[in-house]
């Protein structure tokens, strides 16, 4: 179905103008081309085509706009014609003629003269003819005269109408398809787009788009310039292919990814609990990942315990099952040796959730303990942790660790992904297992065979059942004896908080057997595919569908090799079973009290589905015809070969299915109603023209011919084998469908960005265009979508799920198409990046929502058989291969030619041998509805006669069995083997010796080998002659076969190692063209080289496939150039092909070679660099003696060397190593390529652009910088208004008490100002990770707040053209707005000003562009790249490192560089350059501390220390280890004596200390001191933010800051510096200013410039040409490694070096880091009263409540020290008199709030651990028993640092003050000293309620030790300072006055029943004991009748 449109004339236009028209109907538009220049009249003559889906509806409307076009503005319009289509639906044809109509409807007076066409479906598929517009011979006269929309339209199932008999001369105009570079895997392998063809006998030559650089002859014609903008012209700057209509592209990677074991490393950390529900409770934490179990230290009675303990867990496993492992994380109360303890709480998650977190972690988040036995319960409390999963090559950021004293956001940093609901239900998962089909035997039983031996009993020999696995719980059906076809009919139910956060269930048929059970399949259904979280979304929803199951073969074996893959890991090989199932979640009523409340899995039957509920059942036809087949691997080549072609179990050999109804019949059961409706059916088949049709699923077999050494190919020559299949499935086809569609889009887009990602790595011109152009084709794509989908709303078997995912998919590709048309008008070649990544979004979500959960019908697999083996197979989705009548529906490898490579079953295609190709198809397959196969042959080649069998001979839709050609075609292949770069080293060299094979058809060739090289240039011309290509001449040059290259390593015993593989599609050139450009000669383009799935180097080639025509070979381009001379008969790449060459010189610099590793273990000693790029090449003057100085003699050598003048060809640069051995023995130490020589180019300086302006002085405003803010204060700028300060409550109420206190307004300083005496280096560096914390915040805010812009921008559409503008500012500006400049500056007064450092949570090397300033290092590499991926680290190849640089140029350079003064010819371009003899140098080296260091003892702790290696020196600094910890602070220096170059890698290592046995390395951090030695960035020594001659802050280098400065200037040859007056400095044109004044420790001013100078040098990247960034004052974070672990941190060390030359004076001491000791305090709690404490006791007379209070305290962490006051009895009010003091002293770091405790672990302990733990103050109210334990009534824990103030009397006092802390007014004890108030005691009631239990009256009084001494107090109510008795009431003494009522009232009210119950038993026993006493008496008498 088509409509068409002819646009002819516009008339009646006004003025003279350039004009263009616009045709749009469904959302789908196409542009005109631009008529220049046109007056009255505009001639478009123009056919537009729209191939629609539904038919059209009558009231639709066509629209056509004619626009004035405009290259810089926007097109004006001049008038719209819209028409509604009725009159075209009824008639099929019309013309019209008629006015156009402006903006307000009304005529105007041009009019437009039009003809439109509809072509309806009228029963038969495509039978129209695509050429009834095309009489109009303009449409030609220009061949490529317009543009169709920006690229082809997506959706067009041909290119727009135009339509070019094949062959003419006008096709070298219209077709243009181009070969430039392209190296993405895709757009490099050439293979076309897919585009299904209607009808092949009318095939289309489609006008290919044309390459930027022909732009502008194009535009020429066109008699004017175009502008990118306004028209669409993506189509014009594509990098595209060639169109392709046969062919579908090959997949490339060979290897299978999935099922290969990795490593992974989890690490939890636990620090904290919260709220946890329960009384006085002693908390332990169960860590759990996968089977592994971890317990943190049992914390006592309390309800937050702190931990921070850190776990790890390795693994190495798959990835699936990596990620569906459950953590769970569990809080269990008072276990021990005896007691498994109770569960209070527990979370569970599953890996893949935290891996698809950013950065794979949760850092700092709250998990929400519930009680999975108790649905009805709320929530259990909080558990504070970071999780975090890393697999090999990931590194984690963590978050930089300070002291966390930000009072915590719980709600706010919930442990949950983004998305999911803080507060999460309890639902119900109800898995429906019904049925299932089509199992393999499983005779795996060694009874079974003996069994069928003795009975010959033959059962079905399986037993299955089905295991449903999620969130770590199994549920199992019940086991369905011998049963092929089981029926269960049974629900698994699961209980689980929704939405869970575990993604997948698994679900797993099963063999049930005596021995062992075994998988026979497995599913995994992933809950995000069958749910939506979206306000318009749906909860989780399944089927009833049938799930296709795959996995190992189905021929039995006892031991089955794939037996993984039935486990569901890897794909599988072949299809198991089907299964049919549904799943239902249901959301609990947790108040209902109805509700089962337990989480157990339960299993229950549910009642059967009908047979018709997953849809009607057809009969489909699959067709495959296999055209060629070679490539196939020599070691089955001897054996005869055939395919075997299965769908489900049909044309399986060994099971194969007939009808389902002749099964159904064997079971008997043919009760049901499908069956009858089949037998129908099958009548009616018998009698239809099939005359039976039987499926053909395999080939003959053939015996293979030899190709070479190493690959066969079967004779499949004129006569190609076909195989068909008759199969019944239920008919889903809808689902697949709209998969195809949205697949096509995906496919589509992926190419475009491919395109676009391409254009920007070779720098084309305007990539942004086809970026626009991909993103109008994906929005009118997602329309288009939406139309199609739209007629399928309302189908009778249709699942909830398939409704609901249809809707969504539109809802999201609706909203697709609109963001891309909105993206689409923001693309500009600024935004050009941005934009890319969100549309590589749009990518992401399309092949989510491509995936179809519920199957249908199951993949095809072709299997290589060789002698009834099983070899290799290739697995086809069915999907890919679905027919439809719409074209946008059917599958993208439909009647199409698709290459396909086999690949080995299971584990043995992993590793190398899953790299050899098995071999190499060409297979045509056609899979649809048996009533629709009139057209299954329509795709393939034409040319052909049909061969059938006897039975079908006449019947025209009989299949054939063969397909005879009658039709060849030869060709010449010409491949110029250019050369290759970056290949794998498969040599113990780390070299190769290359060679490269290329296929075509059933030929190979190779090019010679080049021995020791990575970077082969084989400059060779392969001709391959005769060529024979089967089929239509048009059809070749539109799809010619690929051509594949494989790349070997010669060796001289044995075959060739394979190193990679590309393919490649040639250019085609017919008889009858020229042999001229655009197309010819080819352009040399880059192809990929993969190696399994990674990449390994690049090709540089090019191939043309030139036909021979009836002329013969005479007619071809000759070849030119002789045979090589030297080389023999080897032709080299042709003149117009091998790339312009230049003369270039490259310049050496030979610094020095370093860590050179033995060679065959001899010691390298006279080493040499040789240095080869091209052919030519320079050698280093030799090392005479390595171990004594490892650096060369001459300094710079060069050479000069023809290179292409394209940067992108240009060879790679060798560098080798040889050690020079006696009697001349050359031995290879190592080797690098540098495969780019990009950065090396130096271009001489433009003479305009040099003048840096250098008249005139330019002021550097030195405005201090303003700090950045911490939390307390939020300043708010808006862009205009003026600064608004918003100061806290707390903070203005700070303000007034200092005033109170300082009592003067002189001082605004803050209370907390310290003397500069109090101030240490961690003060500095603690304020420093503020800051960073800070700017971190920032950024990720300002990021953020981009992020929401873009989206809002998005949404708004083209509303906010100009305000995005002012939007669109950078993060930046956003920064600066936020640190306002004025208003701020008294307020930093205010804040005590610390000078600060750099942290740097990264290397310093990061940071600094790893130093390589001019100094390079080049890794040298030797030995084989391992095969697995697993011990092949680039680290173990690496033999030492060569230091040196590189510098190219083209000759002759300008002469005023060589003519500058002080010009050294002998440097070359490396003027300037230090001497490289060997230098002495101090090495100061400054360890701060090291945070999450992996665990290296059992208890899951380190007993870290720090090891230092330089050269000879090693230093252990074992006597000081820290016991027991993970974030150990080590504080320490270390100075070492080194001398450079001998010693320059520094290793800074963290052992473990073991008592006992050797210590264990932790991990090692490496860093290379001489870079940062000789570095221009001056790594010696940090500069720090201000100078200053005393303190903690005092000026560490020897020289001083202006010393530094005038080094610099004259070694930059900068003017200056020059100190002019009032603080002024000039440095070459620019002027700082600054303070100039210092004052020295005894307050002394003195006039100085050494702050000017230290201003200069902190902006010294502001200076021109000298100036680059100088390294601040800072701190670095390194991570540790350890070699056992290749490439997983093992913790990060925090740490800086200094160095100081020794030949100048020398530097001051070392700045002292070590740690700050506890300071020791002594904290005085008095316990006045207590108010209101709740009633416990029941007096036994009067029934009257009492209580016996006490009150019990304790700082944390020290519960062994707890004290109590005594007891005040029988309190009848609640009332409670103390006056009792409790003494805790305790040691406290002031910077980290923190307590410090040392105590042993346990009694086993060696030594003393040191914990960390947050100040806090537990006060606690019990009643006193005196028989029983203590009743615990309430608690109140106060943070010393941040707790709410009393309250002033106990009314005041409320349940507020713990539960709403954030609008409490807070003090801290250590600024208030002496606080007195009420606070209230609370508990968890019944309903988990907090409730106020009680009040306290206390007073807290803080005092430092020696205040303590100097004004002791006693314990208690003791000397000294004694506190005064309470007063209390009579009744709290009674009972020492009236013992026996005490008692009666002690004893009577406990244990009353007690006692009456002692009574009863005892009366009960005297009873028996007497019965049995007279029993014998009484039976005597009774017996004797007495």
């Amino acid at each position: 179905m088509a409509l068409l449109l002819q646009l002819r004339t516009v008339s009646g236009l006004r003025g003279k103008a350039d004009r263009i028209a616009k045709a749009a109907f469904r959302g789908l538009s196409f542009y005109t081309r631009v008529i220049e220049n046109c007056e009255d009249e505009a001639r478009f003559d123009e056919t537009f085509r729209w191939p629609v889906a539904s038919s059209i509806d009558g009231n639709e409307i066509l629209e056509i706009q004619v626009f004035n076009y405009s290259k810089v503005f926007t097109n004006r319009l001049i008038g719209t014609f819209r028409m509604v289509l009725q009159k075209v639906v009824e008639e099929g044809q019309v013309e019209v003629t008629d006015t156009l109509i402006d903006d307000n409807n009304s005529a105007i007076q041009t009019s437009i003269s039009i003809e439109i066409r509809y072509q309806a479906l009228d029963g038969t598929v495509g039978a129209w003819n695509d050429k009834e517009f095309l009489e109009t011979p303009s449409v030609h006269s220009e061949g490529d005269g317009r543009y169709p929309l920006e690229t082809d339209s997506l959706l067009s199932g041909h290119r727009q109408g135009l339509d070019i008999s094949p062959g003419k001369s006008n096709q070298q105009s219209a077709e243009r398809t181009f070969r430039r570079a392209g190296k993405g895997v895709f757009s490099a392998m050439k293979l076309g787009k897919t585009r299904p063809s209607k009808d092949d006998h009318r095939k289309q030559d489609e006008p290919a788009v044309l390459e930027a650089e022909d732009l502008d002859q194009k535009a020429i014609r066109q008699g004017g310039r175009l502008e990118p903008d306004t028209i669409s012209l993506a189509s014009v700057t594509a990098v595209t292919t060639n169109v392709s209509n046969k062919r579908s592209k090959p997949d490339i990677k060979m290897e299978p990814s999935a099922g290969r074991p990795m490593d992974y490393q989890v690490s939890i950390t636990i620090i904290e609990a919260r709220q946890l529900v329960g009384l006085n409770m002693d908390p332990m934490v169960c860590v759990e990942v996968g089977e592994e179990k971890k317990y943190t230290s049992m914390k006592e009675s309390t309800n937050c315990p702190y931990y921070n303990e850190y776990f790890v867990f390795d693994f190495h496993v798959p990835p699936d099952v990596m990620f569906d492992k459950i953590i769970k994380l569990s809080v269990i109360h008072s276990k021990n040796l005896l007691r498994s303890g109770t569960l209070v709480g527990s979370f569970k998650m599953d890996v893949g959730t935290v891996y698809t977190q950013p950065e794979h972690q949760f850092y700092h988040k709250w998990a929400i303990l519930s009680d999975p036995e108790d649905l009805t319960a709320g929530l259990k409390g909080y558990l504070k942790c970071d999780i975090a999963v890393v697999g090999k090559g990931d590194n984690i950021k963590t978050p930089h660790k300070s002291n966390e004293t930000e009072e915590e956001d719980i709600e706010g940093n919930l442990l949950l992904p983004d998305g999911v609901p803080a507060e999460r239900q309890w639902a119900r998962f109800y898995v429906k297992i019904y049925r299932a089909e089509g199992l393999p035997r499983m005779n795996t039983s060694i009874m079974a065979n003996v069994k069928k031996a003795f009975i010959g009993d033959n059962k079905d020999l399986v037993d299955p059942y089905v295991q449903v696995v999620f969130a770590g719980q199994k549920g199992k059906t019940s086991v369905q004896k011998s049963s092929y076809e089981p029926l269960w009919n049974e629900q698994i139910i699961f209980t689980e908080m929704f939405p869970p956060l575990c993604k997948r269930i698994k679900v797993q048929i099963r063999d049930s057997d005596k021995v062992n059970d075994v998988a026979i399949g497995t599913h995994f259904i992933d809950l995000r595919k069958i749910s939506n979280e979206g306000d318009k979304g749906f909860l989780p929803t399944f089927g009833p569908a049938w799930v296709n199951m795959y996995g190992s073969t189905r021929n039995y074996t006892l031991m089955d090799e794939h037996q993984e893959l039935n486990e569901g890991l890897g794909e599988g090989v072949s299809f198991r079973a089907r299964l049919l199932l549904s799943l239902a979640v249901e959301i609990l009523d947790t108040t209902n009290p109805e509700i089962n409340s337990s989480t157990e899995v339960q299993v229950e039957q549910a009642p059967s589905v009908a047979d018709n509920c997953t849809g009607k059942m057809e009969e489909f036809f699959l067709f495959g015809a296999f055209l060629e087949a070679t490539m196939i691997d020599r070691k089955i080549g001897d054996k005869p070969i055939n395919f075997e072609v299965t769908i489900g179990n049909y044309g399986n050999q060994i099971d194969g299915m007939t009808k389902p109804i002749l099964q159904r019949k064997k079971e008997g059961r043919n009760g049901d109603e499908e069956e009858s409706e089949l037998l129908q059916n099958s009548s009616e088949d018998e009698g239809d023209e099939d005359g039976e049709l039987v499926s053909v699923s395999s080939s003959q077999p053939v015996k293979p011919l030899v190709t070479d050494r190493n690959y066969f190919h079967l004779p499949y020559f004129e006569k190609k084998p076909c195989i068909y299949i008759k199969s019944w499935w239920q008919d889903q086809r809808r689902r697949l469908y709209n998969a195809n569609i949205m697949d096509k889009i995906a496919d589509k887009l992926e190419e475009g960005l491919n395109d676009v990602q391409e254009m920007i790595k070779t720098e084309k011109p305007h990539p942004e265009r086809r970026l626009r152009g991909v993103l109008e084709e994906l929005s009118s794509g997602c329309l288009r979508f939406v139309t199609l989908a739209d007629k399928d709303q309302h189908h009778s078997s249709h699942t909830r799920l398939d409704r609901e995912r249809l809707k969504s998919c539109m809802r999201e590709l609706e909203n697709m198409g609109q963001q891309a048309t909105t993206l689409r008008s923001q693309v500009k070649k600024n935004t050009m990046k941005d934009k890319l990544k969100l549309v590589q979004n749009f990518l992401q979500k399309l092949r989510f929502l491509v995936d179809e959960p519920q199957h249908t019908i199951p993949d095809v697999f072709i299997w290589m058989m060789s002698n009834n083996k099983r070899i290799a197979y290739a697995r086809i989705p069915s999907k890919d291969i679905l027919y439809s009548i719409v074209d946008e529906e059917m599958g993208k490898d439909c009647a199409k030619v698709k290459t396909v490579f086999l690949k080995l079953p299971g584990k043995r295609g992993f590793g190398p041998a899953g790299w050899t190709v098995q071999a190499k198809m060409e297979i045509y397959l056609w899979l649809g509805l048996s009533k629709q196969r009139k057209d299954f042959l329509s795709g393939l080649p034409c040319g052909f006669e049909e061969k059938k069998t006897a039975r079908g001979q006449n019947l025209p839709s009989f299949p054939p069995i063969s397909l005879l050609y009658t039709k060849k075609q030869v060709f010449q292949l010409r491949a110029h083997m250019y050369q290759a770069r970056s290949l794998f080293a498969a040599d113990s060299s780390g070299l190769s010796d290359p060679f490269a094979r290329v296929f075509f058809i059933s030929q190979s060739q190779c090019t010679e080998v080049l021995n020791e090289t990575l970077c082969p240039t084989w400059d060779q011309l392969l001709v391959f002659d005769n060529v024979e290509l089967y089929g239509e001449v048009h059809e070749m040059r539109d799809d010619p076969p690929i051509i594949v290259i494989e790349i070997y390593d010669q060796d001289t015993v044995g075959r060739a190692d394979f190193m990679g593989r590309t393919f490649a599609k040639p250019v085609v050139k017919m008889s009858d063209e020229h042999y001229c450009p655009p197309r010819f000669p080819p352009q040399l383009e880059y192809y990929q080289i993969y190696r399994g799935n990674s990449t390994a180097g690049d090709l540089l080639a090019a191939f043309e496939l030139l036909q021979i025509g009836p002329g013969g070979k005479s007619d071809l381009p000759p070849i030119d150039g002789p045979t090589d001379m030297d080389r023999g008969p080897i032709l080299p790449v042709p003149l117009g092909i091998r790339p312009v060459l230049s003369k270039y010189r490259v310049e050496i610099l030979f610094w020095g070679l370093r860590d050179l590793k033995r060679v065959n273990l001899a010691q390298v000693d006279r080493p040499r660099v040789d240095i080869e790029c091209a052919g030519k090449g320079v050698q280093s003057s030799l090392i005479q003696n390595y171990k004594k100085n490892p650096n060369f003699s001459t300094l710079v050598k060069w050479f000069e060397v023809d290179l292409p003048e394209n940067e992108l060809l240009h060879p790679p640069l060798n560098i080798r190593v040889v050690d020079c051995r006696a009697f001349g023995r050359y031995t290879l130490v190592g080797s690098h390529a540098v495969s780019s020589l990009r950065k090396f180019i130096y271009r001489p300086p433009d003479k305009k652009a040099q003048q840096w302006n250098m008249t005139g002085e330019i002021v550097v405003n030195m405005e201090p910088e303003v700090p950045i803010k911490k939390m307390e204060t939020m300043v708010k700028l808006d862009a205009n208004s003026d600064a608004v300060v918003k100061v806290d409550v707390s903070e203005e109420e700070k303000e007034k008490k200092k005033k109170k206190k300082k009592g003067g307004e002189d001082e605004g300083l803050e209370e907390e100002e310290v003397d500069e005496s109090m101030l240490d280096w961690w003060s500095k560096y603690f304020a420093s990770i503020e800051t960073m914390k800070e700017q971190l915040r920032q950024q990720e805010a300002a990021a953020a707040e981009a992020e929401e812009k873009e989206e809002v921008d998005i949404a708004e559409g083209f509303k906010g053209q100009v305000k995005n503008k002012e939007k669109s500012k950078t993060p930046k500006d956003d920064k600066k707005k936020k640190q306002p400049s004025a208003p701020e500056l008294p307020e930093k007064k205010k804040k005590q000003k610390i000078d600060e450092l750099k942290v740097f949570n990264k290397e310093l090397e990061a940071e600094f562009d790893n130093f390589e300033d001019w100094l390079h290092t080049f890794n040298l590499l030797r030995g084989k790249i391992g095969d697995n991926d697993d011990n092949a680290t680039e680290e173990e190849r690496i033999v030492g490192r060569f230091k040196g640089s590189i510098c190219v140029y083209k000759v002759p350079l300008p002469d005023d560089i060589t003519k500058e003064a002080g010009y050294d010819p002998n440097f070359g371009m490396f003027q300037g350059i230090p001497s490289n003899d060997p230098i002495n140098v101090l090495v100061r080296v400054y360890v701060v501390r090291a945070t999450d260091l992996h665990p290296a003892d059992i208890n899951g702790k380190a007993d870290p220390y720090i090891a230092i290696k330089l050269g000879k020196t090693d230093i252990k600094d074992k006597e000081n280890y820290i016991s027991k910890q993970l974030n150990p602070v080590f504080g320490k220096s270390f100075d070492i004596e080194a001398t450079f170059p001998m010693e320059s890698m520094l290793t800074v290592a963290v052992y473990d200390w073991d008592l006992v046995g050797t210590d264990d390395l932790i991990g090692e951090t490496k860093i290379d001191l001489e870079n940062r030695y000789y570095s221009k960035h001056r790594a010696t020594c940090g500069m720090s933010q201000t100078y200053s001659i005393y303190g903690y802050n005092t000026w560490r280098d020897p020289m001083k800051p202006s010393q530094i400065l005038s080094k610099l200037c004259k070694d930059g040859k900068v003017d200056g510096p020059h100190f002019g007056p009032g603080g002024r400095v000039k440095v070459a044109n620019r002027v700082f200013t600054g303070p100039t004044e210092i004052e020295d420790e005894n307050g002394q001013k003195k006039q100085t410039d050494e702050h000017l100078a230290l201003t200069v040098l902190r902006h010294w990247e502001d200076i021109p040409w000298a100036g680059c960034k100088l390294v601040p004052e800072h701190v670095e974070t390194r991570p540790l490694l350890n070699p056992d672990k290749p490439g997983i941190e093992q913790g990060r060390l925090e740490m800086w070096v200094d160095m100081f030359p020794m030949d100048m004076p020398a530097p001051g001491p070392a700045t002292d880091i070590s740690p700050r000791k506890p300071k020791k305090y002594e904290l005085r709690v008095i316990v006045w009263n207590t108010d209101e404490v709740i009633l416990e006791d029941d007096d036994y007379f009067t029934g009257e409540k009492s209580s016996d209070i006490f009150v019990r305290g304790w700082l944390k962490g020290q519960q062994e020290d707890k004290q109590d006051t005594d007891v005040h009895y029988h309190s009848l009010t609640g009332e409670g008199n103390f006056n009792w003091r409790y003494i805790f002293p305790f040691d406290y770091l002031m910077a980290e709030e923190k307590i410090v405790i040392s105590k042993k672990e346990s009694m086993f302990s060696w030594d003393e651990t040191e914990y960390k733990i947050p100040a806090r103050l537990t006060l606690q109210v019990w009643d006193a028993d005196h028989f029983s334990a203590d009743d615990f009534l309430g608690a109140i824990e106060l943070d010393l640092n941040r707790f709410p103030r009393g309250a002033k009397t106990a009314k005041q006092c409320s349940l507020e003050m713990v539960t709403n802390e954030a609008e409490m007014p807070m003090i801290s004890i250590f600024k208030q000293k002496r606080v007195k108030g009420w606070w209230p005691f609370v508990a968890r009631d019944e309903n988990d309620e907090l409730e106020v239990t009680g009040k306290v009256e206390a007073e807290l009084h803080l005092l430092t030790e020696e205040e303590a001494e100097k004004s002791p107090a006693g314990l208690a109510r003791n000397e000294p300072d004694p506190l005064e008795k309470p007063n209390r009431p009579d009744t709290a003494f009674l009972w020492f006055l009236n013992p026996l009522k005490s008692i009666r009232y002690l004893i009577c009210t406990r244990y009353k029943w007690l006692i009456i119950k002692i009574l009863l038993a005892v009366l009960l026993l005297i009873m028996v004991a007497l019965f049995l006493y007279s029993m014998p008496g009484y039976m005597v008498k009774k017996l004797l009748g007495a």
